[in-house]
């Protein structure tokens, strides 16, 4: 039995945008039992809008610029090298209220959360302002409690 990883070079992962800011999969459910990693490039004015979830661990680690990002009741400018740790439960968030886009690495456990992306790429594609009970369907099928509104931004 062969056992092979996964190589990939800067822009050479799939991944989808949503609202100007691109969400890169380096590691998804198909080929890990234990986490998902994507690598985000944030527009400016984008932000998830405050959420938590009651399975999903995140990890946030900024990479390039500066990221908004909220742990429970802390907030801060993450700058790169900036390692953030959402357990299940906590209120969090993470976003771009400067000028230039930022780079971030997020892993999720368990793996699968790319589905959710797929989905909200799908619900923003069909054009204006997604409909609200899909959008709550959507993130009640993927844990996530959203508290406060997404901001596309950019």
């Amino acid at each position: 039995m062969s056992v092979e990883g996964i190589i990939l070079h800067h822009g050479e992962a799939n991944g989808v945008t949503l609202h100007q800011t691109r969400v890169d999969y380096l590691l998804t459910a198909q080929d890990s039992k234990q986490c998902s990693l994507f690598e985000f490039t944030i527009a400016p004015g984008f932000n998830t809008g405050a959420h938590y979830h009651t399975k999903i661990e995140e990890i946030f680690y900024v990479l390039e610029g500066e990221i908004d990002l909220r742990c429970g009741d802390k907030t801060l400018r993450g700058v790169p090298g900036t390692f953030v740790f959402v357990p299940p439960g906590a209120a969090h968030a993470f976003g771009n209220s400067g000028t230039a886009p930022g780079r971030m690495l997020l892993i999720t456990a368990p793996p699968g959360h790319e589905k959710y992306f797929d989905e909200l790429r799908d619900l923003i594609a069909k054009g204006g302002k997604p409909d609200p009970d899909a959008l709550a369907k959507l993130r009640e099928k993927y844990d996530t409690v959203q508290l406060a509104t997404l901001t596309p931004g950019g």
